[in-house]
């Protein structure tokens, strides 16, 4: 009976600790999830800056610049648009890819949203010097759910940015790509449709296992009160 006891205490108290270590740790993910949120609104609406070039294309990452707001002046390479599947609140179609030629440099940009059975006249990158201005994105190797990139058959699922460079032989690309806002005077592509949103329950997670420590907690104690009145009636 003793050794029973001691087994359940031990039991307990192993997972009253371990749910709310767990609900402690989903505290630290609520912080970490609201900075993250915070500083990805302060670079949307932030005055844009150079792209990042050669020099800082290492340090590139998603935690420093995701969403990052980017301007550039330079021209888009004709011939060399790359449709990716996209479903949006729009409906189905694709992205336009289309490599930017900058300050030596070449970057992939969004150009924006066409539906299915657009006419690529309807979608031609301008010609001639321009600035384009929009978010940076990171990269999306691999292809999308259930689907992989098929460059060969002309297929794109993702914008994976090396595979996008690779296809069309662009030489060195900058690792990211730049959603393109919406340019005036043009129906198509549809720019400026970057969805910013962050899923954030850790708050509902954490009450969930703080409630689960309170509750083995006192299934626990209910346990050990009536172990004690069973004893006191022998």
């Amino acid at each position: 009976m003793r050794l029973r006891l001691a087994l359940l205490s031990l039991a307990a108290l192993l997972l009253t600790g371990g749910f709310v270590a767990l609900g402690v740790w989903q505290i630290h993910r609520l912080a970490w999830k609201e900075a993250l949120i915070a500083r990805v609104e302060a670079r949307v609406h932030a005055v844009p800056v150079a792209p990042p070039g050669p020099e800082s294309w290492a340090g590139v990452g998603p935690a420093r610049d995701e969403y990052r707001r980017v301007a550039a002046d330079g021209a888009y390479l004709p011939g060399k648009d790359t449709l990716v599947r996209a479903v949006t609140g729009r409906g189905r179609g694709f992205w336009v890819m289309t490599p930017f030629v900058t300050a030596g440099f070449t970057i992939l940009v969004n150009r924006g949203f066409v539906p299915d059975g657009t006419s690529p006249d309807a979608y031609a990158a301008p010609a001639g010097h321009i600035r384009v201005a929009g978010l940076m994105r990171m990269s999306e190797p691999g292809g999308g759910f259930l689907h992989a990139n098929d460059p060969a058959g002309g297929r794109w699922y993702s914008r994976d940015v090396a595979a996008i460079a690779a296809h069309h032989r662009l030489g060195r690309v900058a690792p990211y790509f730049v959603d393109a806002g919406r340019a005036p005077g043009r129906a198509l592509p549809v720019g400026g449709m970057t969805v910013i949103a962050f899923r954030n329950q850790h708050l509902a997670y954490a009450l969930t296992w703080f409630a689960l420590a309170i509750m083995t907690a006192g299934a626990y104690m209910l346990l050990m009160r009536d172990e004690l009145k069973l004893r006191r009636t022998r």
